[in-house]
């Protein structure tokens, strides 16, 4: 409400007037993916796949950050672009823009509903409340502070929000920990439950496709997550770009992605790690080890149904509990959970009344945080690269604003109905990684040779963008059909859905990239002098004002690079 008399203008409103500094545009950045998606889904995932989940946050993160900072966002800044849609419209034309702003405002819809999801979930383990109850109260909140304040309203309330996530999520790790005996205990008691050491491994086992938890080889993370899907989300999706693009300056710009690499690689520690500790600290009531299942297990068991069996079968349960299940020993209200149930559940075991306060306003301001940055986003692509091209070129400042606003208590309605749909995923990671491999990939691939290659031509980009996420969509339901496509699309008949999300993005993205360059060569290019701004080396970019050594941006990325390959050294 206090920011609501500084977001009177299309600037102000979209764009936080890019008064931002470098470090709040930097905790923007990373606080607006760390939402209680991010907490709770890579949670999940860790349980189910191991420290293999570790690469989203590292591999699949920091170079594509920092080539944002060094490379990417000189281009994004110069041209005054309000989107990613709005760069495409300069560089290919209306068609290309209209076509990824439609994909991209799906994509924030269905990205949105998963944020409601992951509260009630909370909600649910924690207060039981009802899924439909926690998804209205959620939403009227974030609604009323977003379509007030607009992008800065979001960019401040994510920052505080960054220190209320640490705060609230930090004990689990600490005090599982202790109890598990330090690394060394959580890696003796995980070999003695799971069998092997191999969730404690990030690349070691991943030059065969059956010798790692998540099915999958090494090509499919580089290419498709360490390239494609990282890439794609941290240099295209304007989530989170939209977040850098309101520095106050070019050298801000480039220097809030930086920041923002150090505590990315930190996160994993609260999120990560109390996935591989519930392996061995979560308990049912007679004191067993608790065993999870996938989203759809849960959805077919409770109540239970005719699908139930079949869904248990595809799990890596033990017989005797698929059995229990089935029999209804294991009571569904209280022994049955999901793998995004992780996180709440460590913090139902480990905090009391008044921590577990904090660990749930934690959770809610992640998810505060995460459904704001998709809603803010939405309204501005819809305002700037629908409705003002499409429907009406010449409203004033101020309608915009009023569109933007009316155009969030949209995107919030149909969000709403979009959060059910997580439901029938295998995890919401599962869910989220199929979304980016959608629409993220092919926008990479238009992106890169529309930035890179002077000869990409407007026709090219527009079918080469299309053909892309048709291609994407149409081998998601290929293997959804036709379980054995996925030794084709996947490379390996038994991987996982998530080892099929990052072989999809890497073949979504080549296609894009082979229709752009087929077409550019048989159709005509703009003149080299229209591409200044929009393609390296037809631009002349700012001279930065002179800093000294220790504020320059190749320092600190240096510096990241060097803590990276460190990391992933010692996890190897």
């Amino acid at each position: 409400f206090y920011l609501k008399g500084r977001s009177n203008t299309s600037e102000e409103f979209f764009m936080a007037g890019r008064e931002m500094t470098a470090w709040i545009a930097g905790l923007s950045f990373v606080s607006a993916n760390l939402g209680s998606l991010e907490l709770m889904g890579w949670a999940g995932t860790a349980y189910e796949y191991g420290i293999l989940a570790t690469h989203w946050y590292w591999i699949g993160a920091i170079p594509a950050m920092l080539f944002l900072g060094l490379v990417m966002m000189p281009f994004y800044y110069v041209s005054k672009t309000h989107s990613v849609p709005g760069y495409l419209f300069l560089r290919y034309g209306e068609h290309a823009r209209v076509l990824a702003a439609v994909s991209f405002a799906m994509e924030m819809i269905l990205m949105s509903g998963v944020n409601m999801f992951a509260m009630a979930v909370v909600m649910k383990i924690v207060l039981g409340w009802s899924l439909t109850f926690s998804i209205v109260v959620s939403a009227c909140a974030v609604t009323l502070y977003v379509a007030l304040g607009g992008l800065r309203s979001a960019i401040f309330n994510e920052v505080l929000q960054f220190v209320l996530i640490w705060g609230g999520a930090l004990l689990v790790p600490i005090l599982g920990l202790i109890q598990s005996g330090g690394v060394s205990g959580l890696k003796s008691q995980i070999i003695k439950n799971i069998g092997t050491d191999s969730y404690f491994h990030m690349w070691r086992d991943t030059g065969h496709f059956a010798s790692n938890p998540m099915g999958t080889h090494w090509t499919g993370i580089v290419l498709g997550l360490g390239f494609v899907i990282s890439f794609g989300y941290w240099t295209t999706d304007f989530l989170v770009v939209q977040r850098v693009l309101a520095a106050h300056n070019l050298r801000a710009a480039r220097m809030a992605p930086v920041i923002g690499s150090f505590f990315k690689m930190a996160v994993p520690f609260i999120v990560i790690l109390p996935g591989l500790l519930s392996l061995v600290l979560l308990q049912n009531s007679d004191g067993s080890r608790r065993q999870l299942v996938p989203e759809d297990t849960v959805k077919a068991c409770m109540p239970m149904s005719s699908d139930c069996a079949a869904s248990l079968k595809k799990t890596s349960l033990p017989a005797a509990v698929q059995q229990d299940v089935l029999n209804q020993k294991v009571t569904p209200q209280s022994d049955l959970h999901s793998y995004n149930e992780v996180l709440p559940l460590m913090m139902v075991r480990y905090l009391g009344p008044g921590l577990l306060g904090l660990g749930i306003t934690a959770l809610i301001a992640g998810f505060m945080s995460g459904m704001a940055g998709n809603i803010s986003a939405f309204s501005t692509v819809w305002t700037y690269d629908i409705y003002k091209p499409l429907i009406n070129k010449k409203g004033t400042d101020s309608h915009y604003v009023l569109v933007g606003r009316l155009s969030i208590l949209i995107g919030v309605a149909v969000s709403i109905g979009a959060g059910y749909l997580v439901q029938n995923a295998h995890g919401i990671m599962d869910y989220v990684q199929a979304l980016f491999s959608f629409f993220i990939a092919p926008l990479l691939g238009a992106i890169l040779m529309g930035m890179f290659w002077k000869r990409a031509t407007a026709p090219a980009g527009f079918l080469g963008l299309l053909i892309g996420i048709v291609s994407s969509v149409s081998m998601f339901v290929w293997v959804k059909f036709d379980h054995a496509a996925l030794g084709i699309v996947a490379l390996y008949p038994e991987a996982t859905d998530m080892a099929a999300n990052l072989y999809r993005a890497w073949w979504a993205f080549s296609i894009t990239v082979i229709v752009i360059f087929l077409v550019s060569l048989v159709t005509k290019p703009k003149p080299v002098a229209e591409l200044d701004g929009l393609v390296y080396g037809a631009t002349v970019l700012p001279k930065e004002e002179w800093v000294p050594f220790y504020k320059r941006v190749w320092v600190w990325a240096i510096l990241a690079v060097c803590i990276f390959a460190t990391l992933n050294i010692l996890f190897w």
